[in-house]
């Protein structure tokens, strides 16, 4: 009898070990799978756009033949783009903090109203970025606006509140309530809690997920499809439309000029490049800001 226990026990375990060896091996597979999409992605970008990737395309605007294959560059587009993300992302942040301190601060945890708040930014979190901008193009043609940069910030805005207020949401549900009770027995109130310990306690996760938002803003092409416009200038007005790096890739892929498609994969790399700064800058700052967290 207790030979049979143990070889049940045995068979058992080699049954485990094997499961076990089959999910490393499916681990490691997509791993490498994800390792190699990226290699592949960026090593296409960069073949493609090394016979237009010069230092004179980040520092010139296009020039009068730029579009037939000619010199210039995309110094408006990285400017543009850089405006554009710099004030969507400032707009977005103005609402997503006091909403995500209201809601982790004076709101019951499982409240209606908090649940509803926080369905409602995961609902608006999957709508795809061209119906934002389409939103953005009907309020545009009801108010008589133009295209602009403001137009721009505004529908870029929306597109990153979601993101910006579930990960700092998200975030502040760390912060133990051991801390705020702490703060609360010392007579403080439940704003100074908020934004002097709380706040203080997320500051690393606030910086990532602005960085975050950023990124999303940066590439997203639909939403300013309607609203930015675009422009060969550097923009000095929120009411001028604004050249984008997503949009300048657009229209010059769309180039029947192989040199100008050349330059679209150099705008991609750019593009790509300072997505990848950010991505890193996240991580770093994310790491050496956590140092000082309390828990």
């Amino acid at each position: 009898m207790k030979n049979g226990s143990d070889s049940h026990t045995l068979s058992h375990l080699k049954r485990r070990r094997r499961l076990e060896s089959l999910f490393k091996l499916l681990m490691l597979g997509s791993a490498t799978v994800v390792l190699l999409s990226l290699a592949l992605i960026l090593l296409t970008i960069i073949w493609k756009s090394l016979p237009a990737l010069k230092l004179s395309m980040i520092t010139r605007n296009p020039g009068s033949g730029y579009y037939l294959g000619k010199e210039g560059g995309i110094l408006n587009a990285i400017l543009g783009s850089l405006q554009l993300v710099l004030g969507a992302t400032l707009l977005a942040l103005v609402i997503a903090l006091p909403a995500v301190i209201f809601l982790n601060s004076y709101l019951r945890k499982k409240s209606l109203l908090a649940e509803a708040v926080r369905f409602t930014l995961d609902v608006l979190w999957g709508i795809p970025s061209i119906v934002y901008g389409s939103f953005g193009f009907l309020l545009m043609i009801t108010f008589h606006l133009r295209a602009s940069l403001l137009a721009g910030m505004l529908t870029v805005a929306l597109v990153e509140l979601p993101i910006l207020s579930r990960a700092l949401d998200e975030t502040m549900k760390l912060v133990p309530p051991e801390l705020k009770e702490a703060t609360y027995s010392l007579g403080a109130s439940r704003w100074q809690t908020a934004t002097r310990v709380v706040l203080r306690q997320t500051f690393p996760g606030l910086v990532t997920a602005v960085l975050m938002a950023i990124g999303r803003g940066l590439g997203d092409a639909a939403a300013v499809l309607f609203t930015a416009g675009y422009t060969d200038k550097i923009t000095t007005s929120l009411l001028q439309p604004v050249a984008t790096l997503p949009l300048a890739i657009f229209f010059q892929l769309n180039s029947p000029f192989p040199a100008v498609q050349q330059k679209a994969y150099a705008s991609a790399a750019v593009l790509t490049l300072l997505i990848l700064i950010i991505s890193l800058v996240s991580r770093g700052l994310s790491r050496r800001l956590s140092r000082h967290k309390i828990f």
